[in-house]
């Protein structure tokens, strides 16, 4: 008698990649964050917050108003677009950075999706939907705060969401892929030291027009830049068409993330 092989067909080309269900994952995280870190994702979303209060309404009872696009506005409203998108790119990379790390090199949990029917393309795609899920519920609950303070200047301030989602969505796609080539835990604090200097110079707390113009041009080059900008211009009512350049930008960033996330689980787990 010979024996049965147990094991399941090799898939070969995209359904080697994708089974068609990223909801699995996402499911996964969400049965996760209901019974050991609820609370943890709800607080990463207080420390914007806390910037608005400190420099918004601090500072900014010193300094007053603040021209930004040919307008006089308050510092708050002008701080508080830009500290949107930094909620929304902190919610999206608390999953896809450390969260991803945690599951890569001690959970082990991608090693046990890849070995069902999941694709490396499902779990990239699951857990940048769910990076993307928290972007947007940080985003969404920073923009009613900014409603109850009156610091939306502009009937177009809805459409902030959308396009702190887009935002959320590129970090989250390129996060995930960066941190697959972290070993340790000192490794992962390089992600913090790019951020820090990003959320710095960004514009988030004043015009990029008081560089020098080198700096100025390598500042437009950076993607929080242009999520700020995205959104800053729906909060205040400065809708221009050079506003479809940064999403653009975005969209550019989303594809080439997930091509490149996706490869690399490939590489890691499937070679």
């Amino acid at each position: 008698m010979t024996a049965v092989d147990s094991r399941a067909p090799e898939r070969r080309g995209v359904a080697a990649l994708y089974s068609g269900n990223p909801r699995a994952v996402m499911g996964r995280n969400w049965t996760a964050a209901k019974t050991t870190n609820l609370w943890v994702m709800i607080s990463g979303f207080f420390e914007p917050v806390f910037y608005l209060v400190s420099m918004g309404a601090g500072l900014g009872g010193l300094i007053g108003a603040i021209e930004s696009d040919g307008q006089s506005i308050p510092y708050a409203a002008f701080i508080a677009p830009g500290l949107l998108a930094v909620s929304a790119m902190n919610g999206a990379l608390a999953d896809s950075t450390w969260n991803v790390f945690f599951k890569m090199h001690f959970g082990k949990t991608y090693d046990a999706m890849l070995a069902t029917r999941l694709g490396p393309l499902d779990v990239a795609l699951g857990e940048i939907g769910w990076a993307l899920f928290r972007g947007a519920l940080y985003a969404t609950g920073f923009l009613v705060i900014m409603q109850v303070f009156g610091l939306n200047l502009a009937w177009t301030a809805p459409f902030a969401i959308p396009a702190a989602v887009l935002v959320a969505f590129g970090f989250a796609s390129v996060g995930m892929g960066i941190t697959s080539y972290m070993r340790t835990f000192q490794q992962m604090d390089w992600i913090q030291f790019a951020l820090l200097p990003m959320f710095m110079l960004s514009g988030t707390f004043f015009p990029i027009s008081t560089f020098a113009e080198p700096v100025q041009w390598f500042v437009m080059a950076l993607p929080l830049w242009h999520g700020i900008e995205l959104v800053r211009g729906f909060t205040t009512g400065v809708v221009e068409w050079t506003m479809l350049i940064h999403v653009a930008y975005f969209l550019v960033m989303i594809a080439l993330g997930i091509v490149f996330t996706t490869r690399r689980l490939r590489a890691l787990f499937l070679a």
